[in-house]
């Protein structure tokens, strides 16, 4: 179990789709423990693959400890409520900058755990805003890409700054 780099926005690999899982052994198990450590380290309540460089459909969510993580491997929102909420989203990617995104405000999700068993989970509140953020982020979307152009626009601007700032 290691802390791994994580990639930081605009960086390509963020906007490709990860594909799907297909081995379900012992290097997929260190793979989720190191990306565990790594959002912990970020700090962060979600993180998938990607997030690190590698193209697999795999993401760890830690709302809070006494919850605990949870690995959804392969997942896919099979139904999503009509009712929507807002809540201000971000990534480990783009530390510092966050925007309201607004999302179903319940999802159901199928998803594959560590031994390959499919299994579904009903979510709502934040762990529902988490997995749609998380499944898009699988999906190559990027969570700016939900923002309108205006706040997208704005929201670059603040990160390229903050990013200056910081490597002077």
């Amino acid at each position: 179990m290691s802390v791994r780099p994580i990639l930081r926005f605009p960086d390509p690999r963020l906007s490709v789709p990860a594909s799907p899982v297909i081995h379900f052994d012992a290097e997929l198990a260190a793979l989720a423990a190191d990306l565990l450590d790594t959002m912990r380290a970020a700090p962060g309540i979600g993180i998938t693959a990607p997030h690190i460089g590698i193209s697999q459909r795999l993401t760890v969510i830690e709302l809070d400890a006494q919850s605990g993580a949870k690995i959804y491997i392969n997942p896919e929102v099979i139904w999503s409520s009509t009712e929507t909420t807002s809540h201000a989203e971000g990534s480990v990617s783009m530390p510092g900058i966050s925007d309201d995104v607004t999302r179903p405000s319940q999802v159901r999700v199928r998803y594959q755990t560590l031994l390959g068993e499919v299994q579904e989970e009903q979510a709502d509140g934040l762990l529902s805003i988490c997995l749609q953020h998380e499944i898009d982020q699988l999906d190559g979307i990027f969570w700016l890409q939900k923002l309108s152009r205006l706040k997208r626009d704005r929201a670059i601007k603040r990160f390229a700054k903050q990013e200056k700032v910081a490597d002077s």
